[in-house]
C-alpha cells in the first residue's frame, strides 16, 4: 500500500513538472488517500500486536 502511495506521489510530481495540473492533482489526491489508509491499517495492526502480546505474557 505504501509502495502505491509513493508511486502516485512520484507520478504527481512528474505530471506537475510537465504542466499537467489535472493529472498531478488527481495523482496527489490518490497518494494522500492511500497513505492515510496505510497509516490506519498500520495503527490497527500495531494495536492488535500489543494486545496479543499482553494476552500471551
Amino acid at each position: 500500500m505504501l509502495k502505491w502511495a509513493l508511486i502516485f506521489f512520484i507520478v504527481s510530481l512528474v505530471a506537475g513538472a510537465l504542466g499537467f495540473s489535472g493529472i498531478a492533482s488527481a495523482a496527489g489526491s490518490i497518494a494522500k488517500i492511500l497513505f492515510v489508509v496505510f497509516l490506519v491499517i498500520c495503527l490497527i495492526f500495531l494495536a492488535l500486536g500489543l494486545l496479543a502480546g499482553e494476552i500471551l505474557f
